[in-house]
């Protein structure tokens, strides 16, 4: 197992870092479908095509890390059925979390995707560097948050600008809790009885999915 890095919870001093760390919690820690958002092309069950980064480099790196507070299911996917992930900072907790190393020209773009955008511009990120926090508009992924640092470089992910507790939460669907179980396991950090034990116990999924269900969708990854 992989071992992992701790965040620096202070804010980068750089408000114009050239890399920074994108961190997923959802399905884009699965690096087969962050190539879509970085290189272009139709991920796995989704019924769009995304054009990709300006650059099309895939990370440096890709490292799992822990962020405090919580992540929880709620919306409606049309990609996947039922409930999306969104990630809460002012929940006590831990988030499991796959860092991945890429300049702030393609964090930008991966964001715009994400909030159904054109890439090509540049996201201005020094309101989220220097108060840990931006809220781009009022979509589910066009709130920017700094969860800290590692190495020096800040630690970026997108969530929706409300709270945890502030709106209905949804169980996820099984494809979905599979892709994103994938995803943590990649990391290399957590082995399946981890995995499962958290994604059981989100908000969302607790209730609907028990930690030995998700165990037995994983099955063939073991």
């Amino acid at each position: 197992m992989k071992a992992l890095p701790s965040i620096d919870p202070t804010l980068p001093s750089d408000n114009h870092p050239e890399q920074v760390w994108y961190t997923s919690y959802g399905s884009n820690m699965h690096l087969d479908r962050l190539a879509a958002y970085i290189q272009g092309g139709r991920p796995l069950g989704a019924g769009m095509r995304f054009p990709g980064c300006r650059d099309r480099s895939m990370p440096a790196r890709s490292i799992p890390v822990e962020m405090t507070g919580a992540m929880y299911f709620a919306t409606q996917s049309p990609v996947w059925g039922g409930g999306r992930a969104f990630y809460d900072p002012h929940v006590d907790g831990r988030v499991m979390a796959r860092a991945h190393l890429v300049t702030g020209d393609q964090f930008s773009d991966i964001a715009a995707q994400e909030m159904y955008r054109e890439p090509g511009g540049l996201l201005d990120l020094a309101d989220v560097l220097s108060s840990g926090r931006a809220v781009l508009g009022e979509g589910r992924y066009e709130t920017l948050v700094c969860a800290g640092q590692v190495d020096g470089l800040p630690v970026l992910t997108f969530t929706a600008p409300w709270a945890m507790n502030d709106v209905q939460w949804v169980a996820p669907s099984s494809a979905y809790v599979r892709f994103l179980s994938v995803g943590l396991l990649s990391a290399g950090a957590w082995d399946v009885e981890a995995v499962a034990t958290y994604v059981a116990a989100c908000p969302g999924a607790a209730g609907h999915w028990s930690a030995r269900d998700i165990t037995g969708l994983l099955g063939a990854d073991m």
